[in-house]
């Protein structure tokens, strides 16, 4: 109310006398606040120049002699420049120390001081008019003075809780909004340095988990944040230790740690423990308030408290929010990046196209995972594939990402130069990733099938090029070494086998899948003893489909059992055939090791034999060498059900797996056939001699039939002759036949021969 004595000295008062006066004042009021030499020379510069212009103003009409409506004109307009003055002067330094003002900020230092003042002018020359009517007025305007202070003081703490509670109002808003944009220390700090006027407000959480230590300040003079606090480390810890408030300041003169505080020249400051539930998770603290003669009280204590309070559980479900985000996103077992995340860095990496390089995604398909679990648990299992992130992360260059996109598939992204950098990249990994892991005393092998896929080369999203790299992946795991970059060729295949699905339920349906039969001759007298049935299918559209592609979409599509019961069915069917025109023949046919999973099917079998009246023992069901590695209990006893029906068994393509003796002995096995890429290089391979010999030799140790697949030169044939191999079967012999032409092949290679049990025919070579 300095505007109302203003106006009063100077319609009584000479214009150096008020500006004495007051200067007099200002100085003796300035002595007991404790004010830096800057602010105490600008707060009496600023009071002499407003002064100073109001009595400039009221210069030539002094002394007044009335209080005529031009009085108040002139008294009002000299109040009134004092304070525009203070005010310009004000607005002067803020732009002069922050820079320019906003308009906003204009106005909200302004027009409550103007308001202020012009009622404070209104009141003053009433005050003047009662006084000039009566001297003994002065008694009944000091009653009214009274009474007129307490409703200033009463109007100005009603204006600050007002003022506080927008802005708590506000700062709860924003910590609430910015909980939600992982981005919440910016406006939690900033909002609560001005909602209690302090030079430094700042937050503090020590090191927790996966989180780091996090010092972050509003300063009043710095637009952006500061790791950097206006109070010792060692009283945030014991705030935090303690789970107390701590407030220093003046009033607190004796407190333990003024001493330390004013060292670091800091005036006062609160810190309060931020807490999550039970736990104290870090403090939030403000430090020095602003202006000498104003320092931080109880009620700001408690202020402070509400928003730590609030803000202790905002930091928790951000960092819920942030940890739920990383979840999302990151494999379980490895810490790495997840599919979704791989795709997401995929699709930003293609969008920066650049002419000088691609962006390659290398896939890692950890090969024989399933052994390891089986063999060792599923512990060993998850061991191997942490052990593999973790060297891929350390083999990968440094501008690379690397994930775990499936159960034993790894991802890598990276910048190359090209397809050939990017190829020569996956042959690097992929030889230092191998190496043996060590399992308690145990070492496990480590290996990898590689698949390669570029962009723009192969694909233009980052769904399809990793998709692309998966059937290259698929591709690899046929090829030494195991890399495999993709082609076209790989895609048309992959697609077609995709579209071949409907199509080959309705080849099964119409019987348009046929089945082709290759002969199987004793080489002792030359003479068939059997056939293998083998499946062929001539697409209307896409021609001859490789066996290997149709039974891998029967496989995935669960037609499996209808695509065996029909080659078996057909069998049988011819057997019983030959059976009824004397011929005595066995047929063989192959099983996926995913049928030996099935319980039921040892029942379907039986129900064959029974429907088609064939003898069992006419019957050989030949299984992949590695068919009962899947799920060994289920498939062997899938084996011992057929074995006691009297079907005979044969391992299939032997010697290219890794069957030990053990597993061959355990195995309710009759028959074994070689692999023909044994046989076909026996005649000039010494290596492949050897093996095939071995292989005879160990199967005849065992009692077991011996079948050599690949018999296409008589020098081979003599070799297994001499060797002692039961059975051959190959090219030398015929390619599989459909059933007419066999038995025409029969027929034109058969002769007669009399013997003492009548004619007999028996089978030659054919060149």
């Amino acid at each position: 109310m300095t505007e109302i004595p203003l106006l009063l000295s100077l319609f009584y008062l000479p214009p150096l006398t008020v500006l004495t006066v007051r200067m007099v004042a200002a100085v003796a009021v300035k002595v007991g606040v404790k004010l830096t030499p800057v602010k105490y020379c600008f707060n009496l510069a600023t009071k002499l120049a407003g002064t100073a212009l109001a009595g400039a103003i009221v210069f030539r009409d002094w002394p007044f002699n009335n209080v005529a409506p031009r009085t108040w004109l002139v008294l009002a307009a000299a109040a009134g420049a004092n304070v525009l003055v203070s005010l310009v002067a004000v607005i002067g330094v803020i732009t002069l120390v922050q820079g320019r003002i906003s308009r906003v900020a204009l106005v909200r230092t302004a027009v409550p001081g103007l308001v202020v003042a012009a009622v404070n002018l209104t009141v003053g020359l009433v005050v003047l008019l009662v006084l000039h009517q009566s001297i003994w007025s002065l008694l009944l305007l000091a009653g009214l003075g009274v009474v007129f202070v307490q409703a200033y003081r009463s109007y100005g703490k009603f204006l600050r809780q007002h003022k506080s509670l927008n802005e708590l109002y506000a700062l709860t808003r924003a910590i609430t909004e910015s909980g939600r944009d992982g981005v919440l220390v910016d406006p939690l700090l900033a909002r609560l340095r001005e909602l209690l006027s302090a030079e430094y407000a700042t937050l503090w959480m020590p090191a927790s988990g996966r989180h780091p230590e996090m010092l972050l300040s509003a300063r009043a003079d710095y637009r952006g944040l500061l790791d950097i606090a206006g109070t010792p480390d060692s009283l945030r810890s014991r705030a935090m230790e303690r789970g107390e408030t701590i407030l220093v300041g003046p009033q607190k003169s004796g407190h333990e740690w003024a001493d330390v505080v004013s060292e670091r020249g800091v005036k006062d400051a609160i810190i309060v423990p931020m807490r999550s539930g039970d736990a104290v998770i870090g403090t939030l603290e403000v430090v020095n308030r602003l202006g000498e003669a104003s320092h931080f009280t109880p009620d700001d204590v408690r202020l402070l408290e509400t928003v730590a309070a609030q803000a202790g559980v905002a930091v928790e479900n951000s960092r819920l929010v942030e940890r739920l985000r990383f979840d999302a996103q990151h494999d379980a077992l490895t810490g790495l990046p997840n599919r979704r995340r791989i795709l997401s860095a995929l699709g930003e990496a293609i969008k920066v196209q650049t002419p000088d390089d691609v962006v390659a995604v290398l896939l890692f398909d950890v090969v024989r995972l399933r052994h390891v679990n089986d063999s060792l648990g599923h512990a060993a299992g998850d061991r191997l594939l942490a052990e593999v992130g973790r060297r891929l992360r350390d083999l990968a260059p440094p501008a690379a990402l690397v994930g775990r996109v499936g159960g034993n598939e790894f991802a890598l992204t990276v910048r190359t130069a090209d397809a050939e950098a990017a190829l020569a990249l996956a042959v690097t990994i992929r030889e230092s990733l191998q190496g043996p892991m060590a399992y308690g005393v145990l070492t496990i092998d480590v290996d990898c099938a590689v698949g390669v896929a570029v962009h723009p080369d192969h694909a233009a999203d980052s769904a399809t090029l990793l998709q692309y790299a998966d059937v290259a992946t698929h591709a690899a795991k046929g090829r030494r070494p195991s890399v495999q970059l993709f082609t076209s060729s790989l895609e048309s295949r992959s697609v077609r086998r995709v579209g071949l699905a409907n199509d080959l339920r309705q080849a099964l349906d119409e019987g348009d899948l046929r089945v082709y039969f290759q002969p199987k001759v004793g080489l002792r007298d030359r003479r068939l003893v059997g056939v293998e049935c083998l499946a062929r299918w001539e697409h209307p559209v896409h021609g001859a489909v490789a066996p290997e592609d149709f039974v891998m979409v029967a496989e995935h599509t669960g037609q499996l059992g209808r695509l065996t019961e029909v080659v078996l069915g057909e069998g049988l069917r011819r057997v019983r055939e030959w059976e009824e025109a004397g011929r005595a023949l066995t047929v063989s046919v192959n099983l996926s090791p995913r049928t030996l999973l099935d319980p039921a099917f040892p029942a379907q079998v039986a129900q064959l034999l029974g429907e088609y009246g064939v003898d069992p023992a006419r019957l050989t069901l030949e299984i992949a060498e590695g068919g009962v590695d899947g799920d060994p209990t289920r498939a062997l006893a899938t084996l011992h059900a057929l074995r006691d029906l009297g079907v005979r068994l044969s391992v299939d393509d032997f010697g290219t797996g890794y069957t030990s003796l053990a597993a061959l002995r355990r195995l309710p096995v009759q028959e074994v056939k070689i692999d023909r890429t044994f046989v076909q290089g026996m005649a000039t391979d010494p290596g492949d001699l050897a093996i095939v010999r071995t292989a005879v030799d160990m199967a005849r140790n065992f009692g077991l039939t011996i079948v050599a697949e690949g018999v296409e030169s008589e020098r081979t044939l003599g070799l297994l002759e001499d060797m002692g191999c039961d059975v051959g079967q190959g090219f030398l012999f015929s390619r599989p036949l459909p059933y007419e032409r066999l038995n025409a092949w029969y027929t034109a290679l058969g002769q007669g021969e009399s013997t003492a049990a009548g004619d007999v025919r028996w089978l030659r070579a054919v060149q």
